[in-house]
């Protein structure tokens, strides 16, 4: 009789849930043959690597080879053949899906199935500019299973807590009792996920907050349980993921999880290709000197010949809050460093900057240390998000972008660090004081991505490119 009530309960719940399947913010819930554009996802109509060979991605790398696009690589092609070795595995393979409420069912019975012949994904790891994103995106192309999603990972964190808050918003409370009614959002929200794609490409794969590093053990358990096949590019090995965070205890069988689904694989051939091929063509789109804004001026007044519209203020809404912009043109925006990384803007901020225009003017960039160490991580942010929705970036900085971040020996306690570690209960020298949140080493290490994305940021290639995401 309870186990009926449940059922019925739980069968309400479930279908009533099944509306996020289409909820806006999520645009990764789609069908490949839907072309996506503005948020940086790439999509088998939306092709950006134009390929006109077969389907295989060791034809097409050596096809570009052949063109000139690329340049021999002997760490690049052992990647190639490993995603070979993926590609095939993914062309008939389709996970087994029964529902979100029969899978509900079978879990109460203690039967629950899962895709254990699921091809193993893979995790692709080095140092920055080494191509990891250029043949992950090679790979996708090359995938032409009927679901699958390319997406930068802090954006795909920003949609599972989104989606977690809508489906604890759809919960029904039984008020006719005081006991505790645990629910755990993490299944339903998967099993949308699985549904809406078989294949998920993570670009970027990184654990900073806390509040991720919590729910992706529960959250990849469930997805590889539904037979989601993961590829992930990041710049640290599976062992260094959240590397000194917060609670890292609670995160470590994350890893396990990870390294049990996905092929693990380095490529580091020692060379920045971004920063090879912008060598000689920086410049124009990076400034500095005494008075750079002259030089921004000019710019930004080229720009704006090119919009129907005038300059103005603009007040973007995002999530209920309001943020507003001084100088906009069409969609270019002309900002100020401190309008962009002083107030406490997010990635979903970024993102929708990245929605509304095509270019980006930063000005007045300052040499960063840790005493703006949150100001630098909204940077990194920043031009994280930019880079991976092409968007058209100028900036003017006190120093040249491969010396913008200027590492310290920060020993002093500030008040806010201070408070922090009040809130916290942590002592000087303690295990959590040695916490990134303190050390600064992940924004350390980050930047040396920013650096080289901002390299390839001022290339006459990139530039063009952006009209293709468009």
């Amino acid at each position: 009789m309870l186990l009926n009530k449940k059922i019925e309960k739980m069968a309400s719940y479930y279908y009533s849930i099944k509306k996020l399947g289409s909820y806006n913010y999520n645009i990764w819930f789609s069908k490949t043959k839907q072309i996506i554009n503005s948020r940086g996802y790439t999509d088998i109509n939306a092709n950006v690597l134009h390929i006109h060979m077969g389907n295989d991605p060791i034809e097409v790398y050596r096809h570009k080879i052949t063109t000139g696009d690329l340049t021999e690589d002997e760490y690049q092609m052992k990647v190639v053949h490993s995603l070979q070795r993926l590609h095939n595995e993914m062309i008939n393979y389709k996970p087994e899906k029964s529902g979100l409420f029969l899978k509900w069912i079978e879990r109460v019975g203690g039967k629950n199935k899962k895709n254990t012949m699921s091809p193993k994904g893979l995790y692709l790891y080095g140092a920055v500019g080494g191509g990891k994103t250029m043949l992950m995106d090679l790979f996708y192309d090359c995938c032409k299973i009927e679901y699958k999603q390319r997406v930068h990972f802090n954006s795909f964190m920003l949609d599972v807590h989104a989606k977690i808050h809508e489906v604890k918003k759809n919960v029904k409370r039984d008020y006719s009792t005081t006991k505790l009614q645990p629910f755990d959002p993490i299944l339903p929200v998967a099993e949308i996920i699985a549904q809406k794609a078989w294949l998920l490409c993570f670009d970027e794969f990184q654990v900073t907050d806390v509040a991720d590093a919590m729910i992706l053990k529960r959250l990849f358990t469930q997805l590889f349980d539904n037979g989601v096949v993961v590829v992930a590019t990041s710049n640290r090995p599976p062992d260094d993921l959240y590397k000194n965070g917060l609670q890292r205890g609670n995160f470590v069988p994350f890893i396990q999880i990870l390294k049990d689904h996905c092929q693990i694989v380095c490529l580091n051939s020692g060379v920045d290709y971004r920063m090879r091929d912008g060598t000689d063509r920086q410049g124009t789109y990076f400034i500095i000197g005494r008075d750079p804004d002259n030089s921004v001026d000019k710019i930004f007044k080229y720009l704006c010949s090119r919009e129907n519209d005038i300059v103005r203020p603009k007040t973007l809404s995002i999530k209920g809050r309001n943020v507003t912009f001084k100088r906009i043109c069409g969609q270019v925006i002309d900002a100020t460093f401190e309008e962009l990384c002083d107030r406490p803007l997010g990635a979903s901020d970024y993102l929708e900057i990245s929605q509304a225009f095509h270019t980006v003017i930063i000005r007045d960039v300052p040499k960063l240390n840790m005493r703006l160490k949150s100001q630098a991580r909204r940077f990194i942010t920043l031009i994280d998000t930019l880079y991976d929705n092409k968007i058209r970036l100028v900036i003017s900085a006190a120093a040249p972008h491969n010396k913008l971040f200027v590492p310290d020996n920060d020993t002093e306690y500030t008040d806010e660090k201070r408070m922090l570690m009040d809130d916290l209960a942590i002592s000087h020298g303690s295990d959590n004081y040695k916490s990134n949140i303190f050390t600064g080493e992940e924004e350390l290490f980050a930047f040396d991505r920013t650096v080289s994305r901002l390299s390839e940021m001022q290339t006459k290639e990139y530039w063009e490119q952006w009209e293709q995401y468009r």
